[in-house]
């Protein structure tokens, strides 16, 4: 029992020891001196010895330090925003892509002069055998002489033909410029028969034109 009671006695005494302590160890409120100058007014400015002006002392720099001059300042009239709503709002950037579009375009490469026009087809000349030749020649040659007109007499016809201004008189059966033979000759066409070659040769006569065979 006893040994109960002095436990009990010494918590006792520890409790009324802390709270002695923390009383003391609290921190009381300090009371600040009265201002020299009314809320919002500025003090005088000091002066030194000589008269002048001194420069105010350096504020301390404590987030916790209300600044009164502050509050007496006038508050700026907001004037307002001025912009012109006709102007795009993307001018640099419209610039940029012009810019950049501008060089990446392409630059077409001048246009390729005409190509000249193809040459013309060779023209294909038929080869001839040498008979063909010869019968080629025979119309030219016959081709040289003109049909100027005949005379009917005892049922016998006599053609008028001219070259190179002479003219020739020629009846069936006659030879002339060597190798030509007339065969047969009526009131439409006479008919020629190469001597050496046995070609015969009918050339319609047409008064005033050159003897051309028919084709």
């Amino acid at each position: 029992m006893n040994r109960q009671r002095l436990i009990l006695s010494i918590l006792l005494v520890a409790l009324v020891a802390a709270v002695i302590w923390s009383f003391w160890a609290t921190p009381r409120p300090k009371v600040a001196p009265p201002a020299k100058n009314a809320p919002g007014q500025r003090g005088a400015p000091a002066r030194d010895a000589s008269g002048r002006t001194a420069p105010a002392p350096a504020l301390p720099s404590d987030s916790r330090i209300v600044r009164l001059d502050l509050l007496g300042r006038g508050q700026e009239v907001f004037k307002g925003y001025r912009r012109d709503i006709f102007r795009p709002i993307f001018v640099d950037e419209l610039k940029i892509m012009q810019n950049k579009a501008a060089a990446l375009k392409v630059v077409k490469p001048p246009p390729l002069p005409p190509l000249p026009p193809p040459p013309p087809p060779s023209r294909i000349v038929p080869t001839l055998t040498p008979a063909e030749e010869r019968a080629q020649q025979n119309r030219r040659e016959l081709a040289r002489f003109i049909f100027k007109g005949f005379l009917s007499k005892d049922q016998q016809k006599t053609i008028f033909l001219s070259k190179d201004g002479a003219i020739l008189l020629v009846k069936k059966g006659d030879i002339f410029e060597r190798r030509y033979r007339a065969a047969s000759i009526s009131d439409q066409a006479l008919t020629i028969q190469v001597t050496d070659t046995g070609e015969e040769i009918v050339i319609p006569l047409m008064e005033n034109l050159s003897l051309k065979a028919v084709p």
